[in-house]
Formats: C-alpha cells, sequence, structure tokens
C-alpha cells in the first residue's frame, strides 16, 4: 500500500493526526477530513507545507465526495466521555449515517476500508480478558449508549457492506491509548491524572480505584492498525495493551512520573463504568505479528512534556 491516496476522517483528533503522521511517512497521499468539532487543527499545524497532505472541513453525515480514493481510514467521532456527553445526537449520527456514507465511497471507488471501532463494544464484560468473539454486555439506553451503540451499529454497517457489496473492510477495537496530543482535559483516566498533578491538584478516582484499565501507547496503536489495514482480515481485531492495571496502581506511576505531590480523592463511580478493561491480542500477534512495545511508565515519560506544555497554555 505505498504511494497510495488515502482518506482519514477525524485526521484532527488525538488518533487521526498520529495515523496521518505514519501514513505520510510511509509515502502515501492523504486527504484529512475533519469538522473540527472535537478535533484540534493544531494536532496537524506541523503539516502546513506538506504538499501530499490536505485538510477539507467537512462533516461526514452531509454528502461529499473527494474524488477517486484507494483507502479510507474513518476516525470519526467523539471519543472522549465528555465528548459524547456533551454531543450525543451527533455521536449516534457520525457512527451510523456518517459510516454508511464513507461505506458507499469505498464501493464506489473500490477501496479498502478501515473503520476505528472501540472496547467500549463489550461493555462491562463478563468475560475477562476479553475476546473479538465476545458480544459484549451493553446498556443500550444508558447515558454511555450514545456511543456504544454507534460504534457497534458501525461494526454491523461495516460487515454488511463487505458481505453484500464485497468491500475491503477491516475494523480495529481500540483499547485505551494515550500520547501527546491526547486532549488535556477530556476525561480520560491519563489526560485527567497527569494534568491534575501538573497543576497540583488532586488526583480524582471514582470508585474504589480498583477497577482495571490496560493502557496502550499512540505509536504502538498506529503501527497495529496500519498492519490491520494491509492484511486480509475482515472481522474485528484487539488493539491494545494486554498489560492491566488499576486506576490507583495508574495513578501512583503518574505521580512518580510527575514528581508530583497530589493527593489521591475518591469520588462516585459514573453510571455504567466499566470495571475491568483488558484485551486479549491473541489475534493480532498470529495475524499481524503484532503487539505493544512501550510500558507505562514509559510511555509516561514520552507525554509528559506535552502536558506540561497543556498546562503552561492554561496559565498564560
Amino acid at each position: 500500500m505505498i504511494g497510495k491516496k488515502i482518506l482519514v476522517t477525524g485526521a484532527a483528533g488525538f488518533l487521526g493526526s498520529h495515523l496521518t503522521d505514519a501514513l505520510l511517512a510511509n509515502g502515501h497521499t492523504v486527504v484529512g477530513v475533519d469538522d473540527l468539532s472535537t478535533g484540534n487543527a493544531a494536532n496537524l499545524a506541523h503539516l502546513k507545507d506538506e504538499p501530499q497532505f490536505k485538510l477539507i472541513h467537512q462533516d461526514i453525515c452531509v454528502a461529499f465526495d473527494p474524488g477517486p480514493t484507494d483507502f479510507i481510514f474513518n476516525f470519526a467521532s467523539p471519543a472522549s466521555p465528555i465528548d459524547y456527553a456533551r454531543l450525543g445526537p451527533e455521536t449516534l449520527l457520525v457512527g451510523s449515517a456518517g459510516t454508511i456514507h464513507l461505506l458507499n465511497l469505498a464501493k464506489r471507488y473500490g477501496a479498502g476500508f478501515l473503520h476505528a471501532s472501540t472496547s467500549e463494544c463489550y461493555g462491562d464484560p463478563e468475560v475477562h480478558p476479553q475476546v473479538e468473539s465476545y458480544w459484549g454486555n451493553v446498556n443500550p439506553i444508558g447515558p454511555r449508549s450514545v456511543y456504544d451503540e454507534a460504534k457497534r451499529f458501525s461494526e454491523a454497517a461495516v460487515m454488511a457492506w463487505h458481505r453484500y457489496y464485497g468491500v475491503n473492510t477491516h475494523l480495529v477495537r481500540i483499547f485505551n491509548t494515550y500520547g501527546p496530543r491526547l486532549q488535556a482535559n477530556d476525561g480520560r483516566v491519563i489526560s485527567n491524572f497527569m494534568m491534575q498533578a501538573l497543576r497540583g491538584e488532586p488526583l480524582t478516582i471514582y470508585g474504589d480505584g480498583l477497577q482495571t484499565r490496560s493502557f496502550c501507547y499512540v505509536s504502538d496503536l498506529i503501527d497495529g492498525i496500519v498492519r490491520l489495514a494491509a492484511s486480509d482480515e475482515h472481522e474485528p481485531v484487539n488493539i491494545g495493551n494486554p498489560k492491566e492495571f488499576t486506576m490507583l496502581e495508574c495513578a501512583e506511576q503518574v505521580l512518580a512520573v510527575t514528581g508530583s505531590k497530589s493527593e489521591i480523592v475518591h469520588r462516585p463511580l459514573p453510571q455504567d463504568d466499566p470495571t475491568r478493561r483488558r484485551p486479549d491480542i491473541t489475534k493480532a500477534r498470529m495475524l499481524l505479528g503484532w503487539e505493544p512495545k512501550v510500558p507505562l511508565r514509559e510511555g509516561l515519560e514520552r507525554s509528559l512534556e506535552y502536558f506540561k506544555a497543556c498546562v503552561g497554555r492554561e496559565k498564560n
């Protein structure tokens, strides 16, 4: 897949911008699409003079045609709890109408298609670690449902366009990912802890802190996604780090990396917040030869300067 014209939706987002960088580095021409409702144009500012990149300001729920395209990466969606709580209907629309519009573009131009799905498809899992064959334990009408069910519908649509129309589709289920360009105040674990620690504020843990997450550094995740796009696999593949941490353990790592003396405080656990989250990556290992390389402590150290800069901008 060298020298292709590639469409990346959600290109100004955390993952979309890192994916764009990786694709350009691999010699492709990239057309980025973003309506900037949750994306940040600053994530792409370093590409303003890059001749192989163009950014289109566009809502993917509104019909548009970028012309012949070799591959589409669909990363357009609010993804943080704060964003999809604020943009609930928009999240449902981008996961339904937006995804179908892009699938039809892929069908029209014979393009490959990779959809960014999520570990949230597993809900509050009763199977641990989570394997791709697990159907999940999701509340379809709860406060998180606008995101969870949008992604689950997207997966159904992607598989339908593959089965009925022969579109060359791929599905990645992304587990917790962090690194530079993660929104500083988006309600996710790493950004919350890093910003609170660097401000000297108490670190907020919801519930008893024994619920778990598995954190993947962004460069590892993008490597797995690029490998999946080049594969012959059409059913979902977990990409994430199988090393599991409690929220308390994660908070302690953040305090160590930042040198902060912040205390830890506990708040009530939000409704439907998963108690456990850890990917089984056997499929990614076998099919893609992929597994993460960056441990949590190293990834936090790589992210430190970015979050320091975010705190610095708050003070100015």
